[in-house]
This record gives structure tokens, sequence and C-alpha cells, in this order.
């Protein structure tokens, strides 16, 4: 471990693991380019009959922005490709302002819709009125298995296929009417493989595919976490406890330890889970140490880089040998968090906690400046209570 450690600069790159047998791309089937009612409802008619979907969207970004108007900022949705084995459906999205017989297909929860990068597609099927009710995101499924340098789709598609994905028209006009059937092709393509990456994640890293499965279902944790797991908190970790203090979700200091232990057992999605181990350090809930040092072994790289993270900014001394075997984690975004975890707990005694700010008899707002030394071990004795005890005690 300490040649390790003096030479935390000598971090190698790219994906060092080992990659599954190469498989083998489909034949291309029939491709139907859709710009009328009844093509639309003919398509939807056998879509609707297959269990999964690859979808990709073409869209283009608003040339003017709209201050405080999000509906106007959102990207204009030109194509949308559907594809199933042996038939990919090409929709012209300019044309049919109404695409709501694809209610059926998208918003079907038994049928498991596949995006490689579900956010700026999501949106832009939704700003159309197309809510996707059960889906896959094929391109976190790839960052949680070979880091984030290597999940794109076309990485994916040499990794998985020894396929070069020409992008070339990623950026071409996809308003322009009539589109050269070079655009439809290439168009058509991207959900076609999409769907093949599908079969080889599924056929290789079926559980770490089921993660990055959205179908409805909520995660279970506590009120006053969940703006958290979502990116949605307005407030800062020490305000929200004691707004929830306040509105009688919490009650003491051991309900937040117990609330944040519950969620780590229930969180299982990657980027909920990563965004729990950030609350759990912000709050420097070091009691929790023990149940994350096990989740340096987890399946996804997301699960080992946020744990080491966690770890490093609580200043857990204890976790520097475990922390250390991620240097030779074959994920470089592991390596680089181990690294940072590592630099952390070798050259700080103390993390500098943020003021801790509580509301005032009149509402507003006042920050506490406490002693920010905090123990390097994970005994409760001045860590997280000093530092919630202003928050929550009356």
């Amino acid at each position: 471990m300490l040649t390790d450690l003096e030479n935390l600069d000598n971090i190698e790159e790219g994906y060092l693991g080992s990659t599954p047998p190469l498989g083998i791309l489909p034949q291309r089937g029939e491709r139907f380019w859709i710009d009328r009612p009844t093509q639309l409802i003919n398509a939807v008619n056998l879509l609707k009959q297959a269990t999964v979907v690859a979808v990709d969207a073409e869209f283009t970004q608003p040339r003017i922005r709209v201050q405080n108007d999000p509906a106007a900022n959102v990207p204009r949705l030109a194509l949308l490709q559907l594809a199933i084995d042996n038939h990919c459906f090409v929709v012209d999205a300019l044309r049919l302002q109404d695409l709501s017989p694809l209610h059926e297909v998208v918003g079907n929860p038994d049928i498991a819709i596949l995006l490689h990068g579900a956010g700026a597609d999501l949106r832009v099927m939704a700003a159309r009125d197309l809510q996707v009710s059960h889906y896959f995101d094929l391109e976190a499924t790839s960052r949680s298995i070979f880091g984030q340098h290597e999940s794109s789709l076309a990485a994916m598609l040499r990794r998985a296929f020894n396929y070069h994905l020409d992008k070339t028209l990623q950026r071409t006009d996809w308003t322009r009417r009539p589109l050269p059937q070079a655009m439809i092709s290439y168009a058509a393509r991207d959900a076609e493989v999409t769907l093949a990456l599908y079969n080889w994640l599924e056929l290789n890293y079926h559980k770490i595919l089921q993660l990055h499965e959205t179908d409805g279902t909520t995660e279970q944790a506590a009120l006053w976490i969940e703006p958290f797991l979502r990116g949605s908190s307005t407030l800062s970790p020490e305000m929200a406890v004691s707004e929830a203090r306040t509105s009688g979700l919490l009650h003491s200091r051991a309900q937040v330890l117990a609330d944040c232990r519950a969620a780590l057992v229930s969180i299982k999605q990657p980027m909920r889970q990563s965004r729990l181990l950030r609350l759990i350090a912000d709050l420097s809930l070091t009691q929790l140490s023990t149940d994350i040092l096990p989740m340096l072994q987890g399946v996804t790289s997301d699960e080992r880089c946020a744990s080491a993270r966690a770890l490093g900014r609580m200043g857990i001394k204890t976790a520097i040998e475990p922390v250390s075997l991620l240097l030779h984690d074959p994920v470089q975004d592991v390596r680089k968090a181990a690294q940072t975890a590592l630099r952390h707990l070798l050259t700080k005694d103390a993390r500098n906690t943020r003021p801790i700010a509580s509301r005032n008899m009149d509402g507003s707002r006042r920050w506490v400046i406490e002693n920010t030394t905090q123990p390097s071990t994970d005994d409760d004795d001045d860590g997280w209570k000093s530092r919630l005890r202003s928050i929550i005690d009356a």
C-alpha cells in the first residue's frame, strides 16, 4: 500500500479491465419513413406488440434563450426513431403535430423504452406530451461499468461489436425538408444499434442494467432526504435538517442518523445512491462509515466512486487501506476518486465544515461558526452530533 500512496499522481487513463466477447450486430431490418397519421397508427400497431423498443430523438437547440421560461428553452423535436427487431420507424415530428398515438408505446408500463443518454430525449419527448413510463438508460449503465469516458454510444459499439459509428451528421440541420435518404438512414441506425447494445448488456451485465431501470416505482427514503436524492433541494443539508425539525419530520439527532442509515439500505439506483453519500458526507455523519466501507467493493463504478469520496471527505482514517486498493480499479473514474480521497485522508487531519445555517425568530437565517476540527476516526464524540446540535436542539 505504501508504494501506492507515494505515487498518487501516477493514475493510468482508460478502462483497464476485461471485456466480454464481441457480439454480432443483427442484419439491418426494414426502415419506414412516417409522416402521415395513418402511417403512424400502423407503426404503433406493430410497436406495441414488442416488449422493448429502442428510441432515439433528433432535435434542434433553441436559437434564443428566454429567461424564466423553461418551456421556450426546450430543444425542438425533429425526428423520433423507434426500433424493434427487424423494423425501424423514423417519425417526422415536424410534419406530424399529433404524436398522441405513440402514448400506447412510450406510456405503456409493459414496454421498456431503451434510451442512450435518457435526459435530453426525455425532455424533448415530454415537450411533445410524450411521457415515458418505463425505460432503461444505456449510457448510465455503460458508465457504471466502464466509466464516463467510455460510455458514449460510439465507444460502446466499438467495445461490444467492434463497430465504427459514423457521427459526421450528428450536428446537421434536422429541420430541413425533404430530408435526404442518407440522413434518414443515419437517424434510423442510431435506434437500431441502441437495441443491439441493450441485448449485449442484458447478456453480459444484467445486474447492473437492472439498476438503471426506471419503471415508476420509487425507492423509499425519509421525506427530508428525498429532495437531495432527486437533486432538487434548494436548501443546504444543514438547513434541510433544521427545517425538517421545525416541521416535525425530525425529532432527534439519532433520527437523522437512522434515516440516512435506512436510506443506505434501500437506495440502489446509482445516481440516487451517489447523492445520498454526498449528503452523508455534507452532514459529517461519521458513524455511518462502517456502513459505507463495504460499498467500496460495490458492483457499479458509481458506488465505488461515491463511497470513496464520502469517506475521504469525512476524514475516516480507517478507510485509507481499502480506498488505496481502488487505485488499481479497472475504471478510471474510480481510480481518480480514490486518488482524491487519499489526498484528503493523508494531508488533512480534519475536514473544514461549512458554517451551519439556522433561523432567527423573525425567519431570517443566521450562521453559527463552530470549531472546524473533526476527529479522524469514526468516534461519535464531537463529529456529527456537535455539528447538528445547534440545528436540532430546542
